[in-house]
């Protein structure tokens, strides 16, 4: 089955439909025309009340004015003498600028003054003939085109069945309407005008910030220079967005600095097992090479200096990845853990890395909210710690109670000066710059600890000898929770 293409129409052909080329306008121009569309809008309304205000007085004003016109007697002899005879009769005095003309019930035609043209008769008129009506006002029109206002009253009580019709031409109100209605257009239109330039003009003004935010953003996207602020001026949503862009820019420079220490600081701790795994290699490859043996008892500790190495790359490796992850900056979906037992899991771990100490273990029932594998790596390079800096035959004593977990060694311990740098990335106190390790497992502590909403420090040991004591508090329940 085939299928045709859609066939397009001239509108879309020629630019689309009217809502996409206005939305493809700049957004001062949209702004401009919408402020004038709605000053157009209001005008129009407020000059058509004005017109039609000014219709209703004035055509009530002529009303008033041809219901107090009132013919004479005399005025009627002569209009009707006049009509049954056919000659003309001499009207002009009681006339003036009105057309009077006699109105009858029914049958005959209507009798009006000489030298004026005749208006048609209405419905209402004959009513006011015959009775039915004490007066009527219409508007109508004469037999030469002219457009009348008319007023019928009865003749008297002498004439029944007889009605005066007194009309007089609609220029006197629609002659100054349409001078009213030109003066509105044109003031109408200097208003719509005026509107329009001084909505571009604020647009234009109100946009200011905004054009310098999008030169600072297309500036940074040009030349990565972070480096760039808008000046904040007001509390407005404009000076908001401007220091919404400042905060991120200073961030972004902030991670930027970040993301380039650690590669320098990852650089800098990767060139000493290299260049020491280099050297062994080396050695190995040129006993090969030339045929010099080397002793048993030296391969055999180049051998285990290069696993050695190996392992430690192996571990920094880890730990950047850790580091590295997209979502290391967000803690990954927390459980209910026992963290008596995630600690009693390490513990073990810890006495196969240190066989010759004494780790004592008093770990009361605890449960927290947390990310199990990052919570027990964290546990892990506690102790990690303690085994690596306690003497042979040490004691490393681990205490968990209402949530604080103490891991008391006897080690050297940390300089005073030390310490408010123990968490930093790659940061090693020189009496540990010989130890392996890559510097980065208190940090990591650091960040489970903070994601899991508790706190880690370090201190030296009490009196009763060296050490460091390093305690984590963890925020949670010494039962779990219901359903678990």
């Amino acid at each position: 089955m085939s299928s045709a293409a859609p066939v397009r129409s001239g509108r879309e052909r020629k630019g689309g439909s009217p809502v996409r080329r206005f939305r493809a306008l700049p957004l001062r121009s949209r702004l401009a025309m919408l402020v004038a569309t709605a000053v157009a809008v209001a005008v129009a309304a407020v000059a058509a009340a004005c017109w039609l205000t000014t219709r209703d007085r004035l055509t009530e004003q002529l009303d008033t004015t041809l219901s107090q016109v009132k013919p004479n007697e005399n005025a009627i002899r002569l209009l009707t003498t006049s009509c049954t005879s056919g000659l003309p009769g001499d009207l002009q005095v009681v006339t003036g600028p009105y057309t009077i003309q006699l109105v009858p019930a029914v049958g005959a035609k209507p009798c009006t003054v000489p030298g004026r043209s005749a208006i048609p008769i209405d419905t209402t008129d004959r009513a006011v003939a015959a009775g039915l009506r004490e007066d009527a006002t219409h508007t109508t029109r004469a037999e030469d085109g002219t457009e009348m206002r008319v007023h019928t009253s009865p003749a008297g009580p002498d004439r029944p069945g007889l009605a005066v019709s007194v009309a007089v031409p609609m220029a006197q109100v629609t002659d100054p309407l349409n001078q009213l209605a030109w003066v509105l257009l044109a003031v109408s239109g200097i208003g719509v005008v005026g509107a329009g330039a001084a909505g571009l003009w604020i647009a234009r003004a109100g946009l200011r910030p905004v054009d310098e935010l999008t030169e600072a953003v297309e500036h940074v996207a040009r030349t990565e220079d972070l480096t760039v602020r808008i000046p904040v001026d007001g509390e407005d949503e404009i000076a908001r967005l401007s220091s919404s862009f400042n905060s991120m820019a200073a961030q972004l420079a902030s991670s930027r600095d970040r993301q380039a220490q650690l590669i320098a600081d990852a650089g800098h701790e990767l060139r000493t097992p290299l260049t020491s795994l280099r050297t062994n290699v080396e050695l190995l490859a040129r006993s090969d090479e030339t045929g010099r043996v080397i002793p048993p008892e030296d391969r055999k500790a180049l051998m285990a200096s290069v696993k050695a190495q190996m392992t430690e790359l192996a571990a920094l490796i880890g730990d950047l990845q850790e580091l590295a992850r997209p979502d290391a900056a967000e803690p990954g979906p927390l459980q209910v853990v026992a963290l008596h037992e995630v600690t009693r899991t390490a513990l073990r771990r810890a006495r196969l890395r240190g066989p010759e100490l004494t780790v004592t273990e008093d770990l009361a029932p605890w449960y927290v909210r947390a990310e199990p594998a990052a919570l027990e790596r964290a546990i892990v390079n506690v102790l990690d710690n303690a085994v690596k800096f306690s003497p042979p035959r040490g004691t490393i004593d681990v205490r968990l109670h209402r949530g604080e977990l103490t891991v008391r060694d006897r080690g050297p311990g940390i300089p005073a000066e030390d310490l408010p740098h123990v968490f930093e990335r790659f940061w090693r106190s020189p009496t540990a710059r010989q130890l392996p390790g890559s510097g980065l497992g208190l940090s990591i502590v650091a960040r489970t600890v903070h994601q899991a909403g508790g706190t880690i420090a370090l201190r030296p040991a009490p009196d009763d000898g060296p050490g460091t004591v390093a305690t984590l508090t963890l925020p949670g329940a010494p039962t779990p929770p219901p359903g678990l």
